[in-house]
């Protein structure tokens, strides 16, 4: 890797650029995470900067917690009785309320677990 510097005043500063890269879109948890790598991890941060891997790393991170979102969320359904399409018809609040506080603690698991380290 060669690295090329412009000088600014009286300093030479490494001419970074990032590629380029066809990628698929980064969702909410990879902007978590890249926030977080800013404020909290500064040194994985420049290092997947430099290496013009940053954005495979923030794409994985978001597909990571995609699955672990939808496999908190299936069990959950699975393990609560009041979430069947009976109760769905008959009360929607309650299985509104149910689903929306089962989704929040998914998004906790993976904020604690997978984001915040």
């Amino acid at each position: 890797m060669k690295l090329t510097y412009i000088k600014v005043g009286d300093y030479l500063l490494p001419n970074l650029t990032i590629k380029n890269q066809n990628y698929k879109k980064i969702n909410k948890y990879g902007l978590l995470k890249l926030n977080y790598l800013k404020e909290n991890n500064k040194a994985l941060y420049t290092t997947l900067l430099m290496k013009n891997e940053l954005t495979n790393y923030l794409i994985s991170v978001s597909d990571e917690c995609e699955n672990r979102l939808n496999n908190l969320m299936k069990q959950f359904k699975k393990s609560d009785k009041l979430l069947s399409e009976k109760s769905k018809e008959v009360n929607q609040l309650e299985w509104i309320k149910l689903m929306n506080n089962y989704k929040n603690v998914s998004e906790e698991i993976i904020l604690n677990e997978l984001i915040h380290m």
